[in-house]
């Protein structure tokens, strides 16, 4: 077993030749270190996310988003991660930091035992998911260079079967929610955020100017259950392809009844967050909504994702508003889902890396080592 890692440990170097630049993204910065040795290094560092208009939703709205970017380090190769905070969420760049503080990841001396590490990571403290998040896609990029192989290889996925991805275009103004509609002209899809007394004004509006298929995301903003129905019924008119989390999470039984009448697939996402949830939303919903934030992170997301299929639910491969980072690593995923929405990092103005693609609408990976990050942007100083 020794001399089978030192040789996957050798290719896995020799295939990063390319992005030996990378590792320069915490250098000379004063941030935090939880190891030292032989044992696996962690690094972190807060991030703000600057959005490039303001983002509403059913309940909120925001124009920058708290983040937490990582490394881990061993015998040389770092991987990276990261952790994306909405305030909705309740966590924060405090609340992060103490978690990751409180990490003894210097104990593991071996990388390719993710199971323990990952274990241990989601056992010292209760919640903090996006913290956790964090830590496991940093692990995953890391061994995935170790082993000179991207995730979806590791995996077994075919890169030609990743669907479109859907652009998301926030409550705004009529006039604003068609400059957005304008901006995402390259898109197949476009996700619509609804929830307000707005709704049919906004998908009228976007129906003005564009005639692609549609998905909503309700953000539990529907409480009435025969309205949600009549308003999906609506919505099927106007070339909506699914409808996410259109109820509250608490009301499961008004959800399962419109999932039961309803003529489009209902997703789970508010009230779909970590593996345990997926057979709870089994009869209440059509399928789930995988965001790594939520669920801790690529491991726990496999897991769901091979649990979902196994129930005969639609799986869709979802994201906060992210770096690159983030979202390469969920798009390692994204061959065997029905939809992904993974444009978080198209939503913000200083993306600090580079990854995967999209191409005529279309999630392109790379065939890059890890989770497929191959450059800083030098523009951004972080």
């Amino acid at each position: 077993m020794g001399s089978r890692r030192n040789f996957i440990r050798t290719t896995g170097l020799t295939a990063m030749a390319g992005i030996a630049g990378f590792e320069t993204v915490f250098a000379g910065l004063k941030s935090k270190s939880k190891a030292s040795g032989k044992g696996l290094v962690l690094r972190f560092i807060p991030y703000e996310l600057q959005l490039r208009h303001t983002f509403t939703i059913a309940n909120n709205s925001r124009t920058s988003t708290p983040d937490m970017l990582t490394s881990l380090e061993f015998e040389g190769v770092t991987g990276y991660g990261e952790a994306s905070m909405p305030p909705y969420l309740g966590e924060s760049i405090a609340s992060a930091t103490k978690f990751l503080s409180a990490l003894n990841l210097s104990q593991f001396k071996d990388p390719f035992e993710m199971e323990d590490i990952l274990k241990y990571v989601d056992s010292v403290m209760p919640e903090n998911c996006a913290a956790k998040a964090a830590v496991d896609i940093a692990l995953h990029d890391l061994v995935g260079k170790m082993m000179g192989q991207p995730w979806y290889k590791i995996w077994g996925f075919d890169p030609a079967d990743t669907p479109n991805t859907s652009f998301t275009i926030g409550i705004d103004t009529p006039e604003v929610v068609r400059q957005k509609v304008a901006e995402a002209k390259p898109y197949r899809i476009l996700k619509v955020k609804l929830g307000q007394k707005t709704d049919r004004e906004m998908i009228e509006t976007i129906r003005s100017v564009t005639d692609v298929p549609l998905c909503v995301d309700v953000n539990q903003g529907w409480s009435d259950r025969q309205m949600a129905l009549d308003m999906i019924h609506w919505l099927k008119e106007k070339g909506v392809v699914f409808v996410e989390q259109p109820m509250p999470k608490t009301s499961v039984d008004d959800m399962a009844w419109l999932t039961s009448n309803s003529p489009l697939p209902t997703m789970g996402d508010e009230s779909v967050q970590r593996l345990p949830d997926v057979i709870k939303a089994k009869g209440v919903y059509s399928g789930i909504n995988i965001k790594l934030m939520k669920c801790t992170g690529m491991r726990e997301a496999h897991e769901m994702l091979t649990l979902a299929r196994s129930l005969d639910m639609k799986v869709m491969i979802g994201c906060m508003t992210e770096t690159s980072c983030a979202v390469s690593a969920a798009a390692q995923l994204s061959p065997k889902a029905d939809w992904v929405d993974l444009d978080g990092n198209l939503l913000i103005t200083n993306d600090p890396y580079k990854g995967v693609q999209v191409v005529n609408g279309k999630m392109t990976l790379i065939d890059q080592p890890g989770i497929g990050i191959s450059a800083l942007n030098p523009k951004w100083k972080i």
